[in-house]
């Protein structure tokens, strides 16, 4: 193998999704370093349809502290419809995650009310001193969403490469009025996810547990 793909291979085996941040903030240039990365990120006919909002610590707090309140007391409205369901492997899967999750923070099986509150750390943003909200057009749909995931893929390969941590949150995008207003976002624009980013607190509970991931046999239906 090449050092090139063991490289990258680190990268992704030491990428996680960090739900416990240090305050500390990180330098511009660094920033810059990581969105000049991900930039590079395929898309459908070289759209590169991906626009950011990134937030500074003082804007940062002024914002999760906005969003809690209005996820705290609005429904969700999100521009793409969510998933109509987790059928089979996938809800096992999403299952399994929640409860590596409990387990680490001490939620024991059963408890709705702290498995709610831990919910509701997504709109803490999980501590995170910096936020990168994502848009698309909404003219290029489900298309602009997918060259999108690319982009969440490499900007957080790349923050891992440079030494942060990241955590993509599709939770946000549930309170796409609440965004759009805040940050004075045209209707034009689907908001996706947002990617809270930082330096990982490697004391932190729920940065214990590592996720489970499908086989090579899982994935490939090889056709000869």
């Amino acid at each position: 193998m090449t050092a090139e793909y063991e490289c990258l291979t680190d990268i992704l085996d030491a990428r996680f999704s960090c739900r416990g941040f240090r305050p500390d903030p990180v330098k511009d240039e660094i920033i810059n370093k990581i969105v000049s990365s991900a930039r590079k990120a395929p898309s459908w006919c070289n759209a590169q349809p991906w626009q950011l909002i990134i937030t500074k610590p003082d804007e940062t707090d002024r914002f999760r502290d906005a969003l809690y309140t209005a996820a705290s007391n609005t429904p969700p409205a999100p521009d793409l419809d969510w998933p109509k369901g987790y059928p089979g492997i996938y809800g096992d899967r999403r299952r399994t995650c929640g409860f590596q999750l409990y387990d680490a923070v001490g939620i024991e099986k059963g408890d709705r009310a702290a498995s709610a509150r831990q919910m509701m750390e997504n709109y803490r943003l999980f501590g995170a001193p910096h936020v990168a909200i994502l848009t698309s057009p909404a003219d290029l749909g489900s298309y602009g969403a997918m060259d999108c995931g690319g982009f969440v893929t490499a900007f957080m390969l790349s923050a891992q490469a440079i030494g942060l941590a990241s955590i993509a949150q599709a939770a946000i995008a549930a309170q796409a009025p609440f965004v759009r207003e805040h940050f004075g976002l045209p209707k034009d624009r689907f908001i996706l996810c947002a990617i809270s980013f930082g330096y990982a607190d490697p004391d932190h509970p729920a940065n214990a547990f590592r996720t489970e991931r499908a086989e090579v046999d899982d994935i490939i239906d090889w056709r000869t």
